[in-house]
């Protein structure tokens, strides 16, 4: 495994305050754990609130956080950011690409539209030791790089609103 070599962002745009959604797929209850901790400690860390919205599985995370969005947006307390939390571990089917590639382009096309800062935790590994590696470690943990991915972009959205 390559070791993660991200440079630290810069942008220190305050979020403190804002609303952050997290929508899970529990399909590997122990792993999600793991990312859930790290994603809740980065919103923590950034002095963000959060709400959780678990679904059965990948596919649907991205629906759960349109629907979530458009009605925390009609009852006047709208998300500031998203963040999808799963695990795809590839088997014996083609299943696994459809999954992963499907969860990853409809998150895409959800952020872009909608203008929506979302970081995308939803692994896809080869096998349960990888999601592991990605979700234990404290530098490596992909919930908290999901959420720090979405507090970036909402740092970059609220700069440029600014400006």
């Amino acid at each position: 495994m390559a070791d993660a070599r991200r440079a630290p962002l810069k942008d220190q745009t305050d979020v403190s305050g804002a609303r952050a959604l997290i929508v899970e797929a529990r399909f590997y209850d122990d792993l999600q754990d793991a990312m859930l901790e790290g994603a809740v400690a980065e919103l923590k860390a950034a002095g963000m609130t959060h709400d959780i919205i678990t679904v059965p599985g990948a596919l649907e995370i991205p629906a759960a956080i349109a629907i979530a969005v458009d009605a925390a947006a009609a009852s006047g307390k709208p998300y500031d950011a998203a963040i999808a939390l799963g695990c795809v571990i590839r088997g014996d089917t083609i299943h696994f690409e459809i999954v992963s590639q499907e969860s990853s382009r409809a998150l895409m096309d959800l952020a872009v539209a909608r203008q929506l800062p979302l970081g995308n935790g939803i692994l896809t590994v080869n096998n349960e030791d990888q999601a592991w590696a990605r979700a234990r470690a404290s530098d490596l943990n992909k919930g908290g790089d999901a959420a720090r991915a979405a507090i970036a972009m909402l740092r970059i959205k609220r700069r440029l609103a600014r400006a």
